[in-house]
C-alpha cells in the first residue's frame, strides 16, 4: 500500500538539512530503484524552487510499504530525523486516486 510521510522541519535546521542531504537522497534513490517511490520532495519556506537561506518547512514522501509499521520504521530511520532536521514526522496510509 502507498503511505504518505509528512515531515515538518525544526526551526533553524537548514544547515543540518544541507549537511545531511546526500544521505537522505540516497535512501530515496533506493526506494525509486525498487519501484516503490511515487513522489518525494521538500516544501520551500517561500514560493521559489530555490529558497536559498529562507530554507524549507518540511518534506513529503509518498512510497509503497508492506505496512504502516514498515513505513514508520523507514521514516524513523531517515538521516534528516536523526540529524534533528525534522521536528515532527507523520505517516498515514494513502490511496492514489489520480492520475
Amino acid at each position: 500500500m502507498w503511505f504518505v510521510i509528512w515531515a515538518e522541519d525544526a526551526p533553524n535546521s537548514l544547515a543540518a538539512r544541507r549537511a545531511t542531504r546526500p544521505a537522505h537522497l540516497e535512501r530515496l534513490q533506493q526506494l525509486k530503484a525498487d519501484g516503490r517511490l511515487l513522489v518525494a520532495g521538500p516544501c520551500p519556506a517561500i514560493a521559489s524552487s530555490d529558497p536559498g537561506d529562507a530554507g524549507f518547512t518540511g518534506s513529503m514522501v509518498v512510497a509503497e510499504f508492506d505496512s504502516l509499521e514498515a513505513a514508520q520504521r523507514w521514516a524513523d530511520a531517515d538521516p534528516y530525523f536523526a540529524a534533528g532536521v525534522y521536528a515532527k514526522v507523520t505517516v498515514k496510509p494513502y490511496i492514489k486516486a489520480l492520475p
